[in-house]
């Protein structure tokens, strides 16, 4: 994470180095949104370049996880902010299962 604690600290990195939109989960439509461009992502839309867990000790439950993502078919670059949550909904859609197995890779590497 190149010395950076915070979750403030990591996004002022990351839009430094391009990934200024800020993208959210539409779990009707089952995509990305951008609201500042409404731009709408497909899981096979994007990339996930990098993630990085934030987790408080004293509660597992106050983890967080950013994802910076990148579109080459859109020339975009953005992240998503995720709480614990986001897994614990139980939901199926091929956003939240793209975003899972990016974590999934990692640890099995």
């Amino acid at each position: 994470m190149r010395g950076l604690e915070t979750l403030s600290e990591v996004l002022n990195d990351l839009s430094l180095r391009g990934y200024t939109l800020d993208f959210s989960l539409h779990s009707e439509k089952d995509c990305l949104i951008c609201r500042k461009t409404t731009r709408h992502l497909s899981s096979d839309e994007f990339d996930v370049d990098e993630y990085y867990r934030f987790e408080k000790a004293t509660d597992s439950r106050d983890e967080v996880i950013l994802y910076a993502l990148s579109s080459s078919k859109y020339n975009v670059k953005g992240v998503v902010v995720n709480t614990f949550g986001i897994y614990t909904n139980g939901s199926t859609s091929k956003i939240v299962e793209k975003l899972k197995q990016s974590l999934a890779h990692d640890e099995i590497d």
